[in-house]
C-alpha cells in the first residue's frame, strides 16, 4: 500500500491552515457541483471568508451554528463530472479535509422517485471511467455509513417537505448520451437505463461514485501512513429535478435544491453532535 503523501494544491487557492478545525478532523466541506450553489450554501455560514479561484472553484470558509457549538465548515464547487471532482477532492484531502458531503441534483430513475424528492445515496453504480484509474471495476462505490445514518436522522428531525429516499444512485460520464439518449448508441443507452431502473437504482447523476471511491482509497493510503489517523468520510444528498420525460419547473428546481441544502446543513449538525460524543 502506498502511504499518503501530501502535494501542493494548484486548483484550490487555500492552505492547510484555512481548512483546519473541528478538533483535528478538518472543516466539514459541502461539495456542490456549481459555484452558485457553493455560494448559496455559504449564506448559512457566519464569519464568512472567501478564497477566490481563477477556475471558479471558490472556497467559502465559515462557521455553522449547531446545538453543540460551532462547526468549522466550507463549501466549494466540484465542477461537473468525475474528472473535475477528482482534482478538487484530492486537493481538499491533501489540505487536511476528512468530511465531504456532496449536495447535488439528479434525475429520477426509479418509479418510486419523483421530481421534488431527495435521495440520500448509500452507494453508486460506477458508469464512469475516472474511478477505474484507481481501482478495478469490481470494487464497490459505497457512501460512508455514518454520514448516511446522519442524513436519515436529519430528514426525520427536520422533514424537508418532499419525500426522502435512501439507496443506490447512478453516476455517468455523459448526460446527453446516457440520460438524454443522444447519438448512435441511443437504443443501447436506453436499455442500459431500463436495466438500472429495474434493478432499483433511484437516481442518475455525475459525481457520487468517484467521490465514494476516493474516500475509500485515500483513507487506505492515510491509514497506511498513520493507523490512528482520521478516515475520510463522504456522503451525497441529491435533489431530484427531472426524470426521463421532463425537467421540473424553475420554481420546483429552486425549491428542491433549497431542500437538499437544508438537509445537508442539518446532516452536518447531527454529524457534529455524534463526533463530539
Amino acid at each position: 500500500m502506498t502511504a499518503f503523501v501530501p502535494h501542493e494544491p494548484h486548483h484550490i487557492q487555500a492552505t492547510a491552515d484555512d481548512l483546519a478545525g473541528n478538533r483535528g478532523t478538518g472543516r466539514f466541506v459541502f461539495l456542490p457541483g456549481s459555484d452558485g450553489r457553493a455560494k448559496a450554501i455559504a449564506h448559512h455560514f457566519r464569519n464568512l471568508t472567501v478564497c477566490p479561484s481563477p477556475r471558479a472553484h471558490n472556497l467559502y470558509l465559515g462557521v455553522l451554528n449547531t446545538p453543540h457549538g460551532p462547526l468549522d465548515v466550507a463549501s466549494v464547487a466540484s465542477g461537473m463530472g468525475c474528472p473535475s471532482l477528482d482534482i478538487i477532492v484530492n486537493e481538499l484531502v491533501q489540505l487536511g479535509v476528512r468530511r465531504l458531503l456532496r449536495v447535488g441534483t439528479a434525475g429520477a430513475c426509479s418509479f418510486r422517485v419523483s421530481v421534488g424528492d431527495l435521495v440520500i445515496a448509500s452507494g453508486a453504480v460506477r458508469d464512469e471511467h475516472t474511478s477505474s484509474m484507481y481501482v478495478p471495476p469490481e470494487y464497490p462505490s459505497i457512501a460512508d455509513a455514518m454520514l448516511v445514518a446522519d442524513a436519515e436522522n436529519a430528514a426525520r428531525a427536520t422533514p424537508p417537505g418532499g419525500r426522502v429516499h435512501t439507496g443506490i444512485v447512478h453516476s455517468k460520464d455523459s448526460l446527453f448520451a446516457r440520460e438524454y439518449l443522444q447519438g448512435p448508441r441511443k437504443a443501447e443507452n436506453q436499455r442500459y437505463m431500463e436495466i438500472l431502473a429495474a434493478s432499483g437504482v433511484l437516481a442518475s447523476e455525475m459525481e457520487s461514485s468517484h467521490l465514494f471511491i476516493l474516500a475509500s482509497v485515500l483513507t487506505a493510503s492515510i491509514l497506511a501512513a498513520d493507523p490512528g489517523a482520521e478516515p475520510v468520510r463522504a456522503g451525497a444528498i441529491l435533489g431530484i429535478i427531472g426524470d426521463a420525460t421532463h425537467m421540473g419547473t424553475p420554481d420546483t428546481v429552486s425549491s428542491t435544491t433549497d431542500a437538499a441544502v437544508a438537509l445537508a446543513l442539518e446532516t452536518a449538525r447531527i454529524h457534529a453532535a455524534r463526533s463530539r460524543g
